[in-house]
């Protein structure tokens, strides 16, 4: 990169850039504006971006009450109204968002031909049937069967019930008239102990390939991830699973056997989703699965073994199935983008470029360049000097280690939910190693941007045109697909009218599009996802689907959002037509969920009748028929 983070997209103060970007800078903090609206906090006080702690946690200053109004028998109801600051989600830049998008809609469809729209999941959140058919355990059913690892306990053993409903959600995917599904293999669905030489499980390799031809049959590609994080639980236990070098072996023995099995089908494969999050969450906090706490050292050596493996099965396919199959092989990778607080401060724009080098240049620079970010070499390596190491906790790669690794992807996946602004932070090397605190920066966030419940999601979409022509400019403009971009709610009643995810689309998407007119090289886009699920260590307390799960009911029934039908009209007009459309897009979603809502609203009396049904019922017979049979003996008694 030259110059500051950002190159190829509008500066966020610049007085004097074009119409189609001066409104980034409304509500943004710049040079003249200070830092007390947002910090990170020790011990939860706030005193000022100075009072930065080690955990780096992101604070909000403002109401953080749940949208989308009150509940009234379990259902949202006065979802709030676009514009109005004092109900609707998008309160105090709704306004500005519709005239932003209004002034740049694309209405060129050749511009967006041969465009992928899609949605997506994954197995281990939405299958279920977590020891059927001979699946195997793995390292989120261990971690999820341990109290206190999720909230509420709660365990994705049922989840969505998907296993058991392939037909029912590709049903869905019809009516949504998506172009692609992204879904994922469970490693240990269908080798249980994920070492290929001790057991293949043939059901397993059935219900993957009903799946694919399923989809098939109804005219909807499906992109393949291999790893969305269910590591078998027997690798883990057996060899400490990604801090030990043997997983590649065992992964390139697993990616092959799905390259045989579905890859005469299968066009698209995406070898791990969020690496980072495996790394930095599974390894160094412990808050995800398999819940090690090697802080400083145990996600460095997890993202090393990755890589190395992400490389190994691009080269299987490469070699052996490419020629037959013609497919491309890529990565996903997650990344919020990193602003300036100040973008006359050169620490502040150093910073934010730190942040998303330790954050998707960690992953992306040996696969495009083949080595790590010299950032992030020289932090890690002058605190772990500090420390009184002899080498640097960051791992290195040999020189036929780095010309392996680069270039070994066919395109990449992005993954964006979010932004973050950074300042320069300094941490000392005696608190001890840690992958934050290796970084010397502080995140904060803006109070203006909206936020939908999950305490790490903000909506502020600008910054995902500022991310994608990051990867344009960093990485030679590659071939990208979106894999995951949603919103989330947290409310405990049913919201169907979730009009803050259609607006989160909207300005998304539409950012989406600039940055396609910046030439990013950008073909396709996933909304994340398709249903409600279980998501990690926070259970079902968080929703990002199109479509509303009932969990509580034995067969998980699902039911239509607004966005549902909004985002299907995007789908359609393959893009964004015009403004006054899109208006009637929002009218016509909510008039729907309002229908639907209605019949949600006499539930509860369908769910009596059920539950007297399938429970009343059957016990009041099995009574009457002990009764029966106690009177039957004390009569054949008194009579003898």
């Amino acid at each position: 990169m030259e110059g500051r983070l950002g190159a190829g997209s509008a500066s966020a103060s610049s007085g004097d850039d074009d119409n189609d970007d001066s409104w980034i800078g409304t509500g943004v903090v710049g040079a003249n504006c200070g830092t007390s609206w947002a910090t990170c906090v020790p011990n939860g006080s706030a005193s000022g971006a100075d009072a930065c702690s080690m955990e780096v946690e992101i604070v909000q200053i403002f109401d953080d009450s749940s949208p989308g109004g009150m509940c009234k028998n379990g259902i949202a109801i006065n979802p709030g109204v676009e514009g109005d600051s004092k109900s609707g989600l998008f309160a105090s830049n709704d306004n500005m968002l519709l005239s932003e998008l209004d002034s740049t809609f694309i209405n060129d469809a050749s511009v967006l031909s041969g465009f992928l729209w899609g949605v997506g999941s994954s197995a281990f959140q939405t299958e279920g049937a977590w020891d059927k058919d001979g699946k195997g355990p793995s390292i989120w059913d261990t971690f999820t069967h341990k109290k206190g690892k999720v909230f509420m306990n709660e365990t994705a053993d049922s989840s969505c019930e998907g296993y058991y409903k392939v037909k029912d959600d590709i049903q869905l995917l019809k009516e949504l008239k998506v172009n692609h599904y992204l879904l994922s293999i469970s490693w240990p669905r269908i080798i249980p102990t994920g070492i290929k030489k001790e057991q293949v499980n043939e059901k397993g390799i059935k219900f993957y390939n009903d799946t694919i031809n399923s989809l098939l049959e109804n005219k909807i590609i499906p992109i393949v991830t291999l790893y969305h994080w269910d590591l078998p639980q027997v690798l883990q236990e057996k060899y400490g699973g990604w801090q030990n070098i043997s997983m590649i072996s065992y992964f390139n023995d697993y990616a092959n056997l799905c390259f045989e099995k579905f890859g005469d089908r299968v066009k698209y494969w995406i070898t791990f989703n969020n690496p980072w999050a495996i790394a930095e969450e599974g390894y160094e906090t412990g808050e995800h699965a398999p819940g090690l706490k090697l802080s400083g050292v145990g996600a460095y050596k997890a993202a090393h073994h990755i890589i190395k493996t992400h490389a190994k099965v691009w080269h299987s396919y490469n070699k052996t199935w490419r020629s037959k199959q013609q497919g491309m092989v890529g990565i996903s990778l997650t990344s919020a983008w990193g602003e300036p607080v100040d973008l006359t401060s050169q620490k502040d724009i150093e910073a934010a470029e730190r942040y998303v080098q330790f954050y998707l240049g960690w992953f992306a620079n040996p696969i495009y360049s083949g080595d790590y970010p010299e950032v992030m070499k020289n932090y890690v390596g002058r605190k772990s000097a500090q420390q009184g190491l002899g080498t640097s906790r960051l791992p290195s790669f040999s020189v036929q280690e780095k010309s392996y690794i680069k270039g070994t992807s066919d395109f990449l996946g992005i993954n964006h939910f979010t932004t973050r602004y950074i300042i320069e932070k300094n941490y000392s090397a005696f608190q001890g190693p840690s992958y934050h605190t290796d970084r010397d920066l502080a995140e904060l966030v803006d109070p203006k941007w909206p936020d939908p419940g999950s305490k790490w999601l903000y909506s502020v979409p600008w910054g995902f045109r500022r991310l994608l022509n990051f990867v344009k400019t960093q990485y030679g403009n590659p071939l990208i697909y979106i894999t995951e971009n949603g919103v989330s709610e947290k409310l405990q009643c049913i919201q169907l009218c979730d009009e803050w995810r259609m607006d989160y689309l909207k300005g998304y998407i539409n950012e989406l599009l600039k940055a396609i007119n910046d030439g990013v090289n950008v073909k396709g886009y996933t909304v994340w996802s398709l249903l409600d699920k279980f998501e990690w260590n926070k259970g079902y307390s968080e929703r990002f689907g199109l479509y509303h799960v009932d969990f509580k009911k034995g067969n998980k029934p699902r039911y239509p959002k607004a966005s549902v039908q909004y985002y299907k009209m995007i789908i359609n007009a393959n893009g964004f037509p015009n403004p006054r459309e899109v208006k009637s897009w929002h009218q016509k979603a909510i008039e729907t969920c309002s229908i639907t809502n209605q019949l949600l609203a006499a539930d509860p009396l369908t769910s009596h009748m059920e539950m007297v049904t399938e429970i009343v019922v059957p016990t009041v017979f099995t009574l009457c028929i002990l009764i029966s049979a106690i009177l039957l003996m004390f009569l054949l008694r008194k009579h003898n």
